[in-house]
């Protein structure tokens, strides 16, 4: 993680996991039922294989050095790295679009090298806050088209209630038709090299900062 402390992650771990409020978690205000909670999910946490790297100003070259390490000593199943535009250049005299370009290519490179997946966290460029359609697009990846050409995979999550308010959205849906989608992300799968592509409805829980499924799960179709 380039973005979070690891003592950050862990406190979302163990909301997550244990159900607890994060804001609670992080404060360590929580009364003796939400106590046992968090010693049950440390526990459980604490035997799970989850390795935290949170060194800043990581190049590529860095991370590539420290998977081959872990996935040698604890052969790993899963690199998440979070996110991409945190990742620093070589320091060669390059532009940012082409620092990104050899970033892409050589987390594919270590992806396919250990046999393991690699989930690049990306940033979106601003375009998608200015147009009526808040929902992203392939062409929404920051910095680089290398990032759509080099992923095998392209997932964004989108959630209505974060750009439009309850008396906004009721203006312009049918409210006996379309409930306000409070707390509802679409999880959107726009690239897919082996797939097909659409989408899937999950709950977000934002006290526990956590995904969860619908009680009437929706399957991924392709549109």
């Amino acid at each position: 993680s380039l973005e979070m402390a690891r003592e950050s992650v862990v406190q979302r771990l163990l909301a997550s996991e244990s159900g607890v409020n994060s804001r609670d978690v992080r404060l360590g205000r929580f009364g003796e039922n939400d106590e046992a909670r968090i010693i049950e999910a440390s526990g459980i946490l604490s035997e799970a294989a989850i390795y935290i790297d949170d060194s800043p100003q990581l190049r590529v070259i860095d991370i590539r050095s420290k998977a081959r390490r872990l996935h040698f000593e604890r052969n790993i199943d899963l690199i998440i790295v979070d996110y991409l535009q945190l990742i620093q250049g070589d320091g060669r005299n390059e532009t940012r679009v082409q620092e990104i370009s050899k970033i892409t290519r050589s987390l594919k490179t270590l992806a396919r090298e250990l046999d393991v997946p690699v989930l690049a966290v990306s940033q979106l460029s601003r375009a998608v806050e200015w147009r009526a359609s808040h929902v992203p697009q392939l062409a929404d990846l920051r910095e680089s088209g290398t990032i759509e050409q080099d992923a095998d995979i392209v997932v964004f999550i989108y959630r209505d209630d974060m750009y439009h308010s309850e008396e906004e959205w009721y203006k312009l849906h049918d409210i006996e038709k379309e409930r306000y989608p409070r707390g509802i992300a679409d999880i959107i799968v726009a690239k897919h090299r082996n797939g097909p592509l659409g989408r899937v409805k999950l709950r977000f829980l934002n006290r526990v900062v956590k995904f969860d499924n619908l009680e009437e799960a929706e399957s991924i179709s392709t549109p």
